[in-house]
């Protein structure tokens, strides 16, 4: 049984023939991983348009969606073998009122409305820890029970960005789902074992970039992983990298949290740098070549809210790997069917 192997991370062959529909894209985080891991995007919905544009901008064979997901109508999308999304945070995010389902930014009721018109063979959802407080006991057993009605088997998670070499803590709740049938041949990727670079390690070349005398020595300093990224709201102020205990967490890290700078520190900088949408951007796990669009608030929010592409990336190869030993067994039935009424043996 093939697993995910974080040092040989490539694609199953035939994983790219494994269809997916995405919604709540945002930046593209997930759907970078679901990329990596081999599914073949048939439609990606977003509603902001700064999302939307990222997505082009990197992937212009794509086809992204400007939709609102309560109005999409996801009929043409009927039969794919995976929904997958990253949907709002803040209505069971500990960061705010935890209004939970009543929360008009509250879509994980739509997305299994979608499911029931889409019927995929696989859904893989993600969202903040807060979800399984005890306050949304009530939700989550609502929720199984329309899995459990739509034909999956399913189960939650409770994984950290850092257990995929991710620089950064950000514990992120996933749901995984599959047709009944399939459930068995599905495993959760194990973390990786070895410690995850650093603040540091990861960052040093990009606070070097303006010729910074101090940037060997700020790395040698943020010699931990980071806090979680928190992208923030549209409802607040500029972009900066968290409320007062998050500050501190990275003032530790000798990183000035009260904002984002437009461009690395220079040769005559003197002080505790911020960092720029690009360095948050790496610590989210995104690769160099990954451009956000956007001016710096806007991008910074787009990195802030994205789903590490790692992680999104070890889930995804261990669904592939589930859907493609169906259709391998499939493959061997009807080979054998085939024989039988060919008078073979």
């Amino acid at each position: 049984m093939e697993r995910y192997n974080m040092d040989q991370a490539r694609p199953l062959p035939g994983a790219s023939t494994l269809t997916l529909l995405e919604v709540c894209a945002g930046a593209g985080g997930q759907a970078v991983g679901l990329e990596r891991a081999g599914f073949r995007h048939i439609a990606l919905v977003e509603n902001d348009p700064d999302c939307c544009r990222t997505l082009k901008l990197n992937r212009p064979t794509w086809c992204v969606i400007k939709e609102n997901l309560c109005e999409l109508d996801s009929t043409p999308y009927r039969g794919v073998d995976l929904f997958a999304g990253g949907l709002p945070c803040p209505p069971f995010s500990i960061a705010g009122k935890q209004l939970g389902e009543v929360d008009e930014r509250n879509l994980l009721s739509t997305a299994l409305l979608h499911v029931r018109t889409v019927r995929p063979r696989a859904l893989f959802l993600e969202n903040v820890r807060g979800l399984l407080d005890q306050r949304f006991n009530g939700f989550r057993i609502r929720l199984e029970s329309t899995l459990r009605d739509l034909g999956f088997r399913y189960d939650w998670r409770l994984y950290r960005a850092c257990d995929f070499g991710v620089p950064q803590l950000r514990p992120r709740l996933l749901i995984v789902a599959l047709r009944a049938d399939l459930w068995p041949l599905f495993a959760w990727p194990e973390p990786i074992l070895k410690r995850p670079p650093t603040v540091g390690d990861v960052l040093k070349d990009l606070m070097a970039e303006g010729h910074w005398r101090g940037a060997k020595a700020w790395a040698r300093a943020a010699n931990n992983i980071a806090p979680t990224i928190v992208g923030g709201s549209k409802k607040h102020g500029g972009p900066d990298l968290g409320p007062t205990r998050a500050r501190a967490a990275w003032k530790k890290l000798n990183v000035d949290g009260r904002g984002i700078a437009d461009r690395p520190p220079d040769e005559s900088f003197v002080g505790m740098p911020r960092l720029t949408v690009r360095m948050v951007a790496r610590l989210q796990g995104f690769d160099d070549d990954w451009f956000i669009s956007g001016r710096k608030t806007a991008a910074y929010r787009q990195v802030g809210n994205a789903f590490p592409p790692p992680v999104a990336q070890a889930v995804g190869f261990e669904i592939a790997a589930a859907l493609l030993r169906d259709k391998r067994i499939s493959r061997v039935r009807h080979q054998a069917f085939r024989g039988r009424r060919n008078g073979m043996r």
